[in-house]
């Protein structure tokens, strides 16, 4: 017997189950993807491995990485043609991930395979649009300072060519394998806001291109990606070691939001905060300013005492990219760079047993009016 709710579920489908999913899971404080846990991944693995890990539902042989860092290293460069239109789009008072989100439209364009639906052409559209995303990130940074954007290396990892193409300087192999891991750990998270978007709108069978459009506009919202960068705009206002603990108290008896605190699944803590802690601490330790970690774990355990809330993983990421040097609202196109190859993994999967969303409404409305002639209203 099917059981009937006579009730809406208003409060953003909380703990409703909205599909299967084989890509990643979170139990507890446990996140896994296709079954390792984050922590496995992050001490072992690289982002290109895990990109392959997330499509293929397995990790590959090392002839199998070869070629797949291979290729994705082939398709990081953008056409001359869509750099010269890209170079004509604003960027003064632009939000990153608007110009992101019109940019990533603008290369379907260019992509002729743009509106393929076979297997094999969605994932040559799925590496292109992986090995692209940073390469757009860095060329949105390099037109808004006036500098034509860097060719990336085609024998260098994507992490590499990152930090290389955002910056113009050979980067650190310390930063490389911290922005490495943290390309990682933002890869996928289960059926989250962006990701539930990019299935809804792969669901109706449009194309690649237009479910990771919806994607990017879904993790603009500053309750889904931009936390990170508010959490810096906090740290960056509060100013001081010795301010914080004030601060982050006057805050919580005010009931302000303290951004980078709590989350909608985890409740006994976000296992990548965990991991994002000890790489804040050590990236502080080897900059200018150590100060930002210290403020951080101040406010970290004034918040877990008085409120019991826990870290999630915009709180600490903040303060690795800061400490790299990167701009911080380049934060959450960083998030973008990373998440497409969770969002391809997710379009893929939805596209093998599909069927269309739609929901219904519960009518909360008036019933039973009747039209009235303008001159008797």
């Amino acid at each position: 017997m099917t059981e009937v709710y006579d009730g809406a579920v208003d409060k953003g489908l909380e703990g409703v189950i909205a599909c299967s999913t084989g890509i990643s899971s979170i139990v507890d404080a446990t996140l896994c993807y296709r079954g390792y846990t984050i922590e496995d991944l992050a001490e072992h693995s690289s982002f290109e491995e895990t990109v392959f890990l997330l499509w293929n539902d397995r990790l590959p042989t090392k002839t199998e990485l070869e070629s797949f860092q291979q290729e994705l290293r082939s398709q990081m460069s953008l056409p001359k043609e869509l750099l010269n239109f890209l170079k004509a789009l604003p960027t003064k008072d632009v939000h990153p991930m608007a110009w992101l989100r019109s940019a990533t439209s603008a290369l379907a364009h260019f992509d002729p395979e743009a509106q393929a639906s076979e297997p094999e052409a969605i994932q040559r559209v799925a590496t292109r649009l992986t090995a692209k995303m940073g390469t757009l990130v860095c060329a949105f940074e390099a037109f808004r300072n006036g500098r034509e954007p860097i060719a990336p290396n085609p024998e260098k990892s994507i992490a590499w060519n990152f930090m290389h193409m955002l910056s113009g300087k050979e980067p650190d192999p310390n930063h490389v394998k911290i922005f490495d891991t943290c390309l990682i750990l933002h890869a996928d998270h289960e059926l989250n806001c962006s990701a539930f978007s990019a299935r809804v709108t792969a669901s109706s069978l449009s194309d690649v291109y237009s479910t990771i459009v919806s994607a990017i506009g879904t993790l603009k919202g500053p309750l889904h990606g931009g936390a990170n960068e508010q959490v810096m705009l906090m740290l960056k206002n509060i100013g001081s070691v010795e301010k914080a603990k004030e601060w982050v108290s006057n805050a919580l008896a005010n009931k302000e939001k303290i951004m980078g605190f709590g989350h909608r699944v985890y409740k006994n803590g976000d296992p990548r905060a965990k991991i994002l802690r000890g790489m804040s601490k050590e990236m502080t330790e080897r900059s200018p300013e150590p100060h930002w970690f210290e403020m951080s774990t101040t406010i970290d355990d004034t918040v877990q005492k008085e409120k019991g809330l826990l870290p999630n993983v915009d709180f600490y990421s903040a303060t690795v990219y800061y400490s790299m040097g990167i701009p911080i609202d380049i934060y959450t196109p960083i998030f973008a760079t990373s998440r497409v190859s969770g969002w391809l993994a997710h379009v893929m999967e939805q596209w093998k047993n599909n069927r269309i969303y739609r929901p219904r409404g519960k009518w909360v409305g008036k019933e039973g009016l009747r039209y009235t002639a303008i001159e008797n209203r």
